[in-house]
């Protein structure tokens, strides 16, 4: 649920001049600083460099990164334009347009894969009615789309991926205009529908993926906010929840383009925190690493540019400023959630009636999508679902001693049931540093003692198989 300003004359961004001022080897000062570029020139920031505990892929993952096709992100996307508007509010029975015939052509469509996957993949229709309220004038039905690729070995430890397919225009309020939603959030579905296809002919991973369309997005999160609920009602064992929330162009409003560039938003604090969550953390500067940072680490570790063509820039913030996605109902009930979306956007093409004013083109139509680098995008999540739903789970009740002052650190942690589990790493990194800087084999025990000052350092462990697939890290806290 976005609040985007009405579209104003395009200007190159401070941190874009920044990037590439940095990507030309400027050495002056950047602030106030204005730099021209050519239409459609393709700025090539700095490449980040690669997480020091980075995870190569596996022939796997590679065969399964290499099926990813632009052509079919366009079709899916060119489909769910077709339906004129996605609105929540729209028709529901009309076959051709509404929101209704595109969450049949959506659950067609999955129900397509899951019948050739043998089993591995099941679809539902997840329906409620949403009481009136400032966005929704009358009770109305969301559905939510869902596919499950049921884990063979761990079911209950589970991953959700989502892309919101109900669409908008200026007035949130207006369900009869066309909405194409081609960026927002044709492009997120894009990506969901292309893990299905591609994870449903693959072999049955360990965990349990959740592929799923939500609805009621743009009116106030509903969809995602009911499907979220309904896990946590049900004991769900969400280990990191991925939201794809307008990530289909790669050119920004003067026509600068970051083609190889995606933005991942991560929160510090947990939106869930207790009061006595917070007095721990206070003491101990866990500031940044709540789970859904250490998710961000993770997708950084196993989708670096060099597995995916693609630089993830995290972001620590929830989301960018006073917006929010699908990811925050997830972050509402304690779920590690992070947002991939575009890095710069263009907000002419979102949130707008479909019209040419002063011989601008206003409205999130088609023509302004990028595929190729939609593809990247879906690389991106493709490496990391597979990952997570294949390596361990993030370890659980990690503890670290401050039972009596010392400069040593000890710590525990539960032993892990996977049947393929070979031991645990126990990393760390300074307190300033964004990403674990070292991983040292401490075999299949489930304490250890280093002589390191926890003072100093911030620590994590986590579970590695005997493919050398690890886990996010869980964060310790003490006890």
């Amino acid at each position: 649920m976005d609040t985007v300003p009405s579209a104003g004359p395009s200007r190159r961004t401070l941190l874009s001049t920044a990037l590439v001022a940095a990507s030309a080897g400027a050495a002056t000062p950047l602030i106030g600083t204005a730099l021209a570029l050519p239409a459609h020139a393709e700025v090539k920031p700095p490449a980040l460099p690669p997480p020091p505990t980075a995870q190569p892929p596996d022939a796997e993952l590679k065969s399964l990164l290499a099926q990813v096709d632009p052509a079919r992100l366009e079709a899916t996307i060119q489909k769910l334009v077709s339906f004129g508007t996605r609105h929540t509010l729209s028709s529901q029975d009309d076959p051709n347009r509404g929101i209704g015939a595109a969450r049949d052509w959506l659950f067609d469509t999955l129900q397509g894969y899951a019948a050739a996957s043998g089993g591995r993949l099941t679809v539902e229709k997840q329906s409620f009615v949403q009481p009136a309220g400032p966005r929704i004038p009358a009770p109305t039905v969301i559905t939510n789309v869902i596919a499950t690729l049921q884990g063979a070995s761990e079911p209950n430890r589970t991953y959700v991926v989502t892309g919101h397919y109900d669409s908008r225009v200026t007035d949130v309020l207006n369900f009869s205009s066309d909405a194409p939603g081609a960026d927002d959030d044709g492009s997120g579905v894009a990506v969901v529908l292309e893990l299905a296809r591609i994870l449903s002919a693959a072999r049955q991973p360990e965990a349990t993926i959740v592929l799923a369309a939500v609805a009621g997005e743009e009116q106030g999160l509903f969809g995602s906010a009911f499907m979220a609920a309904q896990m946590k009602a049900a004991g769900t064992d969400v280990q990191g929840m991925i939201s794809n929330d307008i990530v289909g162009s790669s050119t920004a409003d003067d026509g600068t383009r970051y083609k190889h560039l995606v933005r991942l938003f991560a929160e510090g604090v947990p939106t869930s925190e207790t009061a006595s969550q917070t007095s721990i953390r206070q003491a101990i500067g866990g500031e940044n690493d709540g789970p859904s940072r250490q998710l961000a680490r993770f997708i950084r570790e196993v989708s670096d540019t060099s597995v995916t063509g693609m630089d993830v820039r995290t972001i620590y913030r929830r989301d960018r400023f006073l917006r929010s996605s699908d990811h925050v109902s997830f972050l509402q009930q304690g779920y590690p959630a992070v947002r991939l979306t575009e890095e710069a956007e263009n907000f002419a093409h979102e949130h707008q009636d479909v019209r040419v004013e002063n011989g601008v083109q206003f409205g999130d139509l088609i023509q302004f999508c990028d595929f190729d680098y939609i593809a990247g995008v879906t690389r991106v999540n493709l490496a990391t679902f597979w990952s997570l739903a294949n390596a361990p789970g993030t370890p659980k009740n990690v503890r670290i001693d401050t039972t009596q002052l010392t400069n040593d650190s000890t710590l525990r942690w539960v032993a892990d049931s996977a049947a393929d589990l070979a031991g645990y790493h126990v990393v760390w990194r300074e307190s300033t540093a964004p990403e674990w800087e070292r991983a040292v084999p401490v075999g299949d025990a489930t304490e250890v003692t280093l002589d390191i000052s926890k003072d100093n350092v911030q620590f994590g462990v986590r579970a590695v198989d005997t493919k050398g697939h690890h886990s996010p890290a869980g964060f310790p806290t003490p006890g």
